[in-house]
């Protein structure tokens, strides 16, 4: 712990400055001392050959015994050529290099270059500051006088220059610690003090401050401390708050919320909830997410919500204990990688089940009751139409059977969509062509739509398979689509019907250049009784309940129904059917009355 403190960081420096520093100056001293004796071994040798000395080497050369009086020469000479125990002078052959006389000092010579030079008749004077001697060749006649230096002075001075120099290193590497633990301290101490308030504020002690006894960057950073516990503390209280409002409104609604993470475990569930599922506490710690739901026969997957990119919201159907509840499944995430949980909200919608029931049933009720007195109705005003002379009357009575025939015609709608709720219409599936019969629709519709003077045409965009359907429930939705075109589309329009296969579906697609719908009005164009245009619809006849039929039927055979419109240039339906044999042979109550009032998707 204490190597990786600042403290024993500010000491180490302070040493290592101390050893950068000392190491430099020495060797910086042992360079300059070296330069020094080499620079001054070839200043005094230079001086020493001087035009004296080496006339007078050159007349001993000429005379007898020359290696005597070069002897004594340099005996002579010997004070200025700085002569010594550790500098010698040789008298050697210039032919062989051996040693003809010296000053006693016997040791052995190697042909160093300055005597090769020599030996070619050249001065060797080179100094090199790596060998480990000095040394300086003339050649005379025969003869080289050669000196020889052994380094022994700089050495020892060398030496003694390194022991001081490491004596004051550990003196200075002494007193680096001692200031650096001293101004580490000045650092480090503040830093420690901040470490254990940071530590109470992780614990949840926000009203812990700071002192500030100082205006340096500690100081700051004590300030900017100080000022960012008032920000998390002010964020907290303001996240505890929102906490409790969420918390308390979540535990006071009339739905169910239940919250799961990602391990498919609950993480807040509240009292509602708990009340509609029969959780009990024991039983919230056990509840998985996939097997909990598998027992009310929905089918959902955790993980396919969150790990598929499935954030849209999902609506189920849930059934106990004769209750009905309306669930929403949710995902949500924190960050923007992946989904942290699912969210489920449940609605009971037992009461509103039973209301729609209810209405469902008296519709049909009253539909079934209207039958006898509006056919009794339609029979004696067609009787007295047929025996009345009078103007008025006969004008009356028309009135009153195209009256009754329309209300007949609502009746008979309205049966139908009774058992299409109640599961009861009867549906006869069988295998046909959908070319053949769109063709003959359109065949059948083309003098309805001539005598509107507008142009019918129909297309095969391509081929589909067999289409396995109620064939007579098809043309009816196929009929009933064609029909309002015809309303709603001006003299002079077109309507085209095209039909083709694409992605495992059979599509009828009916287009004109008619009235068009309102942007407002498509959400809502599948409710029943529901009209854009309520004074032109009853004009045109219509009850309002034809796109409702049409969409149930495309829906009990397992299709979707479009419809997109532009205001004031046309409408275009779309009907999606699944081909093959026995596909989607039976629908369920539940699936027959789901979404009953709201459009089918794309």
């Amino acid at each position: 712990m204490f190597k990786s403190s600042v403290q024993w960081k500010v000491v180490t420096m302070f040493v290592l400055i101390v050893i950068a520093i000392m190491m430099v100056f020495g060797i910086s001293i042992k360079q300059q001392i070296s330069s020094f004796y080499l620079n001054n071994f070839s200043e005094e040798i230079s001086t020493a050959f001087s035009n004296d000395l080496t006339n007078q080497l050159n007349d001993a050369v000429l005379s007898g015994n020359p290696v005597k009086k070069i002897n004594n020469i340099l005996n002579t000479y010997s004070g200025r050529l700085g002569i010594n125990s550790n500098r010698s002078y040789y008298v050697l052959s210039k032919k062989t290099g051996s040693v003809y006389s010296s000053d006693g000092n016997t040791t052995a010579l190697d042909k160093t270059s300055n005597i090769i030079s020599a030996m070619a008749g050249k001065v060797g004077s080179e100094v090199h500051s790596d060998d480990n001697f000095m040394d300086y060749a003339y050649p005379v006649g025969d003869y080289i006088v050669y000196i020889k230096d052994s380094k022994k002075e700089i050495l020892n001075i060398t030496q003694t220059m390194l022991v001081n120099v490491s004596q004051a290193l550990l003196i200075g590497i002494i007193f680096a610690i001692v200031l650096g633990f001293i101004m580490s301290r000045t650092i480090t101490r503040p830093i420690l003090f901040m470490t254990k308030k940071a530590e109470a504020i992780a614990r949840g002690r926000f009203d812990t401050k700071i002192d500030i006894r100082s205006r340096d960057e500690i100081g700051k950073l004590a300030k900017t401390f100080n000022y960012m516990t008032s920000v998390i503390k002010s964020s907290m209280d303001e996240i505890d708050q929102e906490k409790v409002k969420l918390e308390t409104v979540l535990r006071n609604m009339n739905d169910g919320v239940i919250a799961f993470d990602d391990k498919q475990h609950i993480m807040f569930i509240n009292p509602e909830a708990k009340t509609m599922l029969n959780i009990t506490d024991e039983e919230e710690k056990e509840i998985v997410f996939d097997e909990y739901f598998k027992q009310f026969e929905v089918d959902i997957c955790l993980a396919e919500m969150l790990y598929l990119d499935h954030f849209e919201t999902i609506s189920k159907d849930l059934t106990i204990n004769g209750r009905f509840y309306k669930t929403y499944f949710a995902s949500f995430k924190v960050d923007n990688t992946k989904s942290d949980g699912v969210v489920v909200v449940i609605q009971d919608v037992t009461e509103s089940q039973r209301l729609e029931q209810s209405r469902r049933e008296f519709v049909a009720n009253v539909s079934h009751e209207l039958r006898t007195p509006l056919t009794t109705i339609k029979t004696y005003a067609e009787t007295l139409y047929d025996s009345s002379n009078d103007g008025d009357e006969l004008k009356f009575l028309k009135v009153i059977i195209r009256e009754v025939d329309r209300m007949t015609r609502i009746v008979k709608e309205l049966l139908s969509l009774s058992s299409l709720d109640n599961g009861k219409l009867p549906i006869m599936k069988t295998n046909f062509e959908l070319e053949d019969l769109v063709n003959d629709v359109v065949t059948k519709m083309k003098f309805q739509a001539e005598d509107s003077k507008l142009e019918l045409s129909y297309t095969s965009m391509a081929k589909s398979p067999t289409i396995y359907a109620d064939i007579d429930r098809i043309e009816q939705v196929i009929t009933n689509i064609i029909s309002n075109s015809i309303k709603y589309t001006a003299e002079g329009g077109k309507i085209d019907v095209f039909t083709g296969y694409l992605y495992n579906e059979a599509y009828i697609k009916i287009k004109d250049n008619g009235v068009g719908i309102p942007e407002k009005d498509l959400p809502r164009i599948f409710e029943r009784f529901y009209r854009v245009d309520k004074a032109r619809s009853r004009e045109k006849g219509g009850t309002g309940l034809g796109l409702a039929i049409a969409y149930e039927i495309v829906k009990l055979h397992g299709g979707t129904i479009t419809i997109n419109s532009v205001f004031h240039e046309g409408t275009e339906v779309i009907i999606k059917l699944p081909v093959g044999e026995n596909l989607n042979p039976i629908v369920s109550q539940e699936e027959n009355t789901e979404n009953s009032q709201k459009p089918i998707d794309k």
